[in-house]
């Protein structure tokens, strides 16, 4: 009987599906535009679609994978639920003072970020823990649901609970939710000590208040999404990915969506993990660009670099501090340009200007025939002859390529330039602020972008690769089979995850090494507890000791991997305990020197945050059918393409990808056209396909 998964990742203007099937190694995939008023509509036609075209009966179907971007959306559209916040009594101000930072010096017109909650809508608790989670001042119930009362009858739906101190002692955040779910059950409730029980108040309460702030909104989604599959039959489990790379059961994820945030971009790190390492590459810049954006991420020997916080609907698109920090675990990723849907306009100095605004698919690009008036990047794209009219997304979206030429041709008037000559400064432009996004990121790293190889996915990545890479000297580029759905297959070979996280205050030198064991033990049997749920799609889980430290004085802290524990016990690797702690501090001292060159003398070391992670693999292992080893391809049509380099447009060979047997090759120029995506291969570069059925892209000549 064929056993199939279905991944399922909800962009912003394309809904991408696939699935597979584990006996056989079929591969079936769909792009369709995603439903804005409504994303399950469109998830729910897709999967109908992919299901009937390819006769997947929905008893065969073992999971739903899936990711969305609907929730950073939302933060970023402020569509959320009418929000109220309680804080201690004299803390209600913190999430509007933030850290007193301004991610601008010199701007004396600053527009700093707006709370998700105003201020009529925060309240104040009087009771109080001191910093070691003791009771100084006893919590007042009575008050507290007078004041809930009061934001419920203002109109407030969900209601986010932040308390000084309760990363050490929830007690008081755990006796509020118990009385305010008894007086008004209808309340959806977020607690920071469940959300984000680290320290520092200000990023531990605007991260509560944005989860309370979508999870009205999530948990209907979800709802709705998982009764609309059952109607179509399916009854398998569906899973979630989340931020960090890894999945999750759909009910953790409605109690926490503010982990989902960016869950797509992160499926689509994975999915370039698997197949860079199927190529025996480990060391690799994660290209993905869609129809609204384009993301980079780092990964070193097969690992994404991965971070606990990030800036969400920022104020100004690339300057840090302007956004709402986020307390989570999340792969390491950077915005670095547009998407396909991103405008391109004439800015007050009279210069040619792309996004930040973005077409999407409602209405979409001028081509899309949709509304769309203002030229976009797949416009360009279209003009300059990377894409097919006639095959675009498989030719299931009519295009009209004349309509494209006409906005580029007043976008050309106001310029004083020719169509064509706009359109490649377009694409070039793209191509630009993406190579000097990446410069900086991969540099603040400490690396070299021309020691990694470039994975493009996306439906606008392998679109663009070729250039990006030429502008940053990467002389590899790889092109995974079905590229532009990537993010959706990610999804159906990535590993479950949970993080769990707890704030301490433990010196290796002077405290006992048993306290330190036993927290970290509690965490770990958290992470299993969570994970033990899906076993039985997952193997055994595998845990990672890693904490936030600092030399005693200083103000932040830096991520550390810890050794595997026990660190105390009959267990234990050490003989004893003053060992362990002699361990415990070198490996922060190892990773600060190695990150900042020196350390500083006799200074003791302090760990302040404690995390674990806890992997279990799939039990299914997805094997792609083997390739034909052998044989000829030819072009399928010629047609006129822009390479600059070129010196305009050239005749140039089109293939399809699925026609391209194993151990094909051929000298640029020439595109490979597929159902999700173009790749773009320039005359410096020269593409053979692998035995896995990857394009590999070698740029002989990097000068620009």
């Amino acid at each position: 009987m064929a056993k199939w998964a279905i991944g399922i990742d909800i962009g912003g203007t394309f809904t991408d599906l696939v699935a597979i099937e584990y006996e056989t190694g079929a591969l079936h995939s769909l792009k369709i535009l995603t439903t804005h008023t409504d994303p399950a509509t469109a998830v729910v036609q897709g999967v109908g679609r992919l299901m009937h075209a390819n006769g997947i009966a929905a008893q065969d179907v073992l999971n739903v994978t899936h990711a969305t971007t609907l929730f950073t959306n939302a933060l970023i559209e402020r569509r959320g639920a009418r929000t109220g916040m309680l804080a201690t009594q004299g803390f209600k101000d913190i999430i509007e003072m933030g850290n007193e930072r301004k991610y601008d010096l010199y701007d004396l017109r600053l527009d700093r970020i707006a709370p998700l909650a105003p201020r009529t809508l925060r309240g104040e608790v009087a009771g109080r823990l001191d910093a070691e989670g003791r009771e100084i001042e006893p919590l007042d119930i009575e008050q507290a649901l007078k004041v809930t009362g009061e934001l419920v009858a203002d109109g407030v739906v969900s209601l986010a609970i932040c308390l000084l101190h309760a990363y050490k002692s929830d007690i008081h955040e755990q006796r509020l939710k118990a009385a305010i779910e008894q007086a008004h059950p209808g309340l959806a409730l977020t607690l920071s000590s469940e959300v984000a029980p680290v320290i520092r108040e200000y990023e531990r309460m605007s991260t509560t208040l944005a989860n309370a702030y979508i999870k009205p909104m999530a948990q209907g989604y979800l709802d709705t999404l998982a009764q609309r599959l059952r109607e179509l039959g399916l009854r398998s489990e569906i899973l979630m990915m989340l931020s960090n790379g890894g999945l999750s059961h759909l009910e953790d994820a409605k109690a926490h969506p503010i982990s989902l945030l960016e869950s797509g971009p992160a499926a689509g790190a994975v999915s370039a993990v698997h197949h860079s390492l199927r190529e025996g590459k480990d060391n690799l810049l994660a290209f993905d660009m869609g129809g609204t954006t384009a993301k980079l991420c780092l990964i070193e020997h097969g690992q994404p670099s991965v971070t606990f916080g990030f800036e969400a609907a920022r104020q100004k698109r690339f300057a840090e501090g302007s956004g709402i920090p986020i307390s989570i675990t999340t792969v390491d990723l950077i915005e670095i340009g547009a998407g396909g849907g991103s405008i391109a306009h004439q800015d007050e100095l009279g210069l040619l200007k792309v996004g930040p605004q973005s077409a999407g698919s409602e209405p979409g690009p001028v081509c899309y025939g949709r509304g769309g008036e203002e030229p976009a990047v797949t416009d360009a794209n279209l003009i300059l002859g990377y894409l097919n009219g006639g095959y675009f997304a498989g030719g299931t979206l009519p295009i009209d390529i004349e309509a494209a030429r006409a906005s580029y041709a007043k976008l050309g008037g106001m310029l004083a330039r020719h169509p064509d000559d706009v359109a490649w400064g377009v694409h070039d432009i793209v191509a630009e602020n993406m190579a000097a996004a990446a410069r900086v990121h991969v540099a603040e790293r400490g690396k070299d972008p021309r020691n990694f190889v470039l994975v493009a996915t996306g439906g606008g990545g392998p679109l663009h690769a070729y250039y990006v890479a030429r502008k940053i000297g990467v002389k590899t580029i790889i092109c995974p089979p079905d590229a532009g759905v990537a993010s959706a297959f990610g999804l159906l070979v990535s590993s479950a995850r949970t993080d769990r996280s707890r704030t301490v205050s433990f010196k290796p030198a002077t405290d006992a090494v048993q306290e330190l064991e036993d927290m970290f033990a509690a965490l770990e049997h958290e992470v299993t507890a969570n994970l033990e749920t899906l076993s039985g799609s997952f193997g055994p889980c595998v845990l990672r000791r890693r904490a936030d430290g600092r030399f005693i004085g200083q103000g932040f802290n830096l991520t550390v991997d810890l050794p595997d524990g026990p660190y105390a016990g009959a267990a234990s690797a050490e003989p004893d305990a003053a060992s362990w702690a002699a361990r415990l501090e070198q490996s922060f001292r190892k990773e600060y020197e190695r990150k900042f060159g020196r350390t500083p003398p006799s200074v003791p070391v302090e760990l302040v945050n404690l995390r674990v992670t806890g992997l279990s693999a799939p039990r299914r292992q997805f094997e792609p059918a083997q390739r034909d080893m052998a044989g000829a391809a030819a072009p399928i049509a010629t047609r006129p393409v822009y390479f600059k380099e070129a010196g305009g447009f050239v005749q140039t060979p089109i293939y399809r990808r699925e026609t391209l047997p194993v151990g094909f090759s051929a000298q640029g120029p020439l595109l490979v056209e597929e159902a999700s995506t173009t790749l773009v291969v320039g005359p410096l570069g020269h593409a053979t396909v692998a035995p896995s059925g990857s394009l590999v892209v070698s740029i002989e000549d990097l000068q620009s």
